[in-house]
């Protein structure tokens, strides 16, 4: 697993450290809390798709809670964890973590937003593009003050919904980096199709896409190592 730091300045006047996790899909989850436990960051940012369905998610879970115990853990909802046939929402906060759905809070000066999956009660697979977002939400988000950073598990949700408002910085996973990597790209992503734009890396200065923790199918990937992200905000 690569881990991929990110400074960016925020104008804080202070340094700010958080680890950024995305799409854990039970896979690598020991390896996930060794890095995170050993980095000391002063939160960890949860961007979605932390467990794989309602047969699959003990080892999420866990992980989320172990972590709530070190640091301020902060968490959004992906499109896997309404795969969960249960409710989602309190088996997340009872792990000790805050759980940001279509809800934002303020962190030492940064506002911490969590842009929920547009597939909440609806039907995956059942959809070429990805349902929308909460956009009342990102009006009342992009209202408030301070420097936002929202945790956003679709990339894809960026040029319409996102780029062209009051956003400093999106965290966002989903794309699994492409899974097959050719030439610097990747071959094929959810919500995006056949050679995606937005799978790995930075983009405009305001959009970071991890290639994520663990996979949620078979296919292998190739060229595309799994990604443990460090952002620091100065």
């Amino acid at each position: 697993m690569k881990t991929s730091r990110y400074e960016i300045n925020a104008g804080l006047g202070f340094r700010l450290s958080f680890a950024f996790l995305s799409d854990l899909h039970e896979k690598n989850t020991s390896e996930a809390f060794r890095l995170t436990a050993g980095s000391s960051p002063d939160a960890v940012l949860v961007g979605g798709d932390y467990i794989q369905d309602g047969d699959r998610f003990e080892k999420g879970i866990a992980l989320l809670s172990s972590l709530a115990e070190l640091f301020p853990v902060f968490c959004s909802l992906g499109n896997h964890e309404f795969k969960y046939e249960g409710d989602i929402r309190s088996l997340t906060k009872a792990a000790g973590v805050t759980l940001l759905d279509n809800t934002d809070v303020l962190f030492r000066g940064v506002r911490i937003g969590g842009l929920t999956s547009g597939f909440d009660g609806r039907k995956q697979g059942t959809f070429k593009k990805t349902p929308p977002p909460d956009t009342a939400f990102l009006d009342e988000y992009c209202a408030k003050d301070g420097f936002k950073l929202l945790l956003c598990h679709h990339p894809e949700y960026y040029a319409d919904f996102i780029k062209g408002r009051n956003i400093d910085l999106t965290l966002s996973g989903h794309a699994h980096g492409g899974q097959w990597r050719l030439f610097g790209r990747g071959l094929y992503a959810p919500g995006q199709g056949l050679f995606p734009k937005y799978t790995s890396g930075m983009y405009d200065g305001r959009l970071i896409v991890s290639r994520g923790i663990g996979d949620s199918h078979r296919i292998p990937r190739i060229n595309n190592d799994f990604e443990y992200v460090l952002l620091t905000l100065t």
